[in-house]
């Protein structure tokens, strides 16, 4: 080591050799310098802290409880919770809306086979038929109804649920946002003082009614029981009296504006233009069902 006095390299021993300085004090402060420099980091824990939830779901649960909370107390008091609804309930009242639009072709998808035979019973039951027909002929029918009924014909004439279900729902969508408008228009002729985002959120929210008519529908379809052809109309004609709920739950900001009764009127023939393109665009896949079913094989081997 180094002699601190003189600067002479010693080998080891207890005194320079060159000037007789001590070296043991020297490598004692040197010890304990070099341990004071040296402080051991403490080690970081390794606990690990519990995963927060993602965003995105936290942010689909706090919606889809709004939701519920919304659509819930909409069938319990329609009136007071349309009312009620303020452009806050903008999100609340578009899930209305989207919910509606899917729930009639889903429903039309699930459902078609049990629709098909009430249409075909319905025209046996006329008299004209029904006179000529022979027992044999309505006992056979009955037979491949059942037959009908328990057979996949989605996969046999390849119906596409996307195709169907996705087209037709942004039809119908599109068809409600024309109403909407519609109705907004005929209410603002009418001097009603409101926003379009405040207009929309109480249209939805008394078309809650009529969309928990067509989600009952939809539910009984699943489960194959004829009856859910009552709640799809229902649903579907319940349209023409939200139309005047809405208009009539605001108040007119003066007594010039459009009647209230001619502007609903307005709105009907909107919604009637608007039924019938839907309907002819349920035709044409109603069409080509059937022409998918006369031309596959295995169903022509059913029978």
């Amino acid at each position: 080591m180094n002699c601190s006095n003189c600067g002479h390299f010693n080998d080891g021993g207890k005194f320079c050799v060159k000037c007789g300085h001590r070296l043991k004090e020297e490598a004692a402060a040197s010890q304990t310098a070099a341990a004071s420099e040296y402080q051991p980091q403490p080690q970081p824990q390794t606990a690990y802290a519990p995963q927060q939830p993602n965003q995105r779901v936290r942010q689909a649960k706090k919606v889809s409880k709004s939701f519920f909370s919304y659509f819930a107390e909409g069938i319990k008091n329609p009136t007071a919770t349309a009312q009620a609804a303020g452009e806050s309930q903008f999100v609340n009242a578009l899930i209305t809306v989207i919910l509606y639009a899917l729930s009639i072709p889903i429903m039309l998808y699930v459902g078609w086979k049990l629709l098909l035979i009430q249409f075909v019973r319905s025209m046996f039951k006329l008299p004209i038929i029904s006179e000529e027909m022979a027992p044999s002929d309505l006992e056979e029918f009955n037979t491949g109804a059942d037959l009908i009924k328990a057979t996949d014909i989605n996969s046999i004439i390849h119906f596409n649920f996307t195709d169907f279900v996705f087209k037709q729902g942004i039809l119908i969508f599109i068809g409600l946002a024309v109403i909407i408008g519609a109705t907004y228009v005929a209410a603002k002729f009418g001097k009603v003082d409101v926003s379009f985002k405040e207009f929309f959120s109480r249209f939805g929210t008394f078309l809650i009614i009529p969309t928990a008519l067509l989600l009952i529908g939809l539910v009984l379809s699943f489960l194959h029981v004829e009856y859910f052809s009552y709640f799809m109309n229902f649903g579907l004609l319940s349209i023409f009296l939200v139309v005047p709920f809405t208009i009539a739950s605001f108040k007119q900001s003066g007594t010039t504006g459009l009647d209230r009764v001619y502007s609903t009127l307005i709105v009907y023939v909107v919604i009637t233009i608007v039924l019938t393109f839907i309907a002819n665009g349920l035709g044409e896949e109603a069409k080509a069902i059937i022409t998918r079913m006369g031309n596959s094989i295995e169903l022509n081997d059913l029978f």
